[in-house]
């Protein structure tokens, strides 16, 4: 199968070329970045390191969706743009997806190595508790909202994506489980971003409006028929 990663980005220029240069351009189709609106030159770093660059409206969901509906890929993965997910660990992503064992593989920075400083304590607890919410509501326990993440793109079509915000990774992990998805969570090594700051545990009030986010897409599965 053939592989598209996407990678969302807004103001990464100083990590944003050694990520795209890390790709591994033998097994991969393509390497798209989403810019999410930047203005300091990640565009064009990101094209001198052999991205394609597509443009999306603001907002993480967004940017995610806009990625996967340009893709070309049988499979498609999402990464970050700060440099703290582990491309080498594409192969154990996408493999039970290969294999024909999955639909939907997650990475768990929470299961596998994380290194110092990579994650607030917030981060961590955030993952616990949503992943105890999720198992309630639907059956399947998650340990972790990473963003180092494979689906099938024939799947992730049948998914509807709504949520364009900070959620999309969470409406993505419940309508997994609603759509009867062969979903496998397996450990992944985690860093500390290269450089910047991050948009939502760096700044209260994006810390703010992500939680908020997150919370809705958890009260919304909550209150459909049979949940819980």
């Amino acid at each position: 199968m053939t592989i598209s990663i996407i990678i969302p980005a807004l103001n990464e220029a100083e990590s944003i070329g050694r990520v795209v240069g890390e790709m591994p351009w033998g097994r991969i189709v393509e390497c798209i970045v989403v810019d999410n609106g930047s203005t300091d030159g990640t565009v064009e770093i990101a094209r001198a390191a052999g991205a394609r660059v597509v443009e999306s409206a603001r907002g993480y969901g967004a940017a995610c969706k806009a990625g996967a509906d340009a893709a070309v890929g049988e499979i498609l993965v999402w990464m970050d743009g700060d440099g703290s997910d582990v491309i080498a660990g594409l192969d154990a992503l996408v493999g039970p997806i290969e294999r024909g064992e999955a639909d939907f593989v997650i990475g768990s920075r929470l299961r596998g190595r994380r290194e110092s400083g990579s994650m607030l304590a917030s981060q961590v607890f955030a993952g616990r508790m949503v992943g105890m919410a999720v198992w309630m509501t639907q059956g399947f326990r998650y340990t972790d909202m990473g963003p180092f993440r494979a689906m099938r793109k024939a799947q992730l079509e049948r998914l509807h994506m709504q949520e364009m915000t900070y959620g999309w990774n969470l409406e993505m992990q419940i309508k997994a489980c609603e759509a009867g998805l062969r979903i496998v969570e397996i450990p992944v090594d985690y860093r500390r971003r290269i450089g910047g700051t991050s948009k939502v545990s760096g700044n209260l009030r994006a810390s703010f409006v992500a939680a908020t986010r997150i919370l809705r897409v958890l009260l919304r599965a909550r209150s459909k028929p049979g949940a819980g």
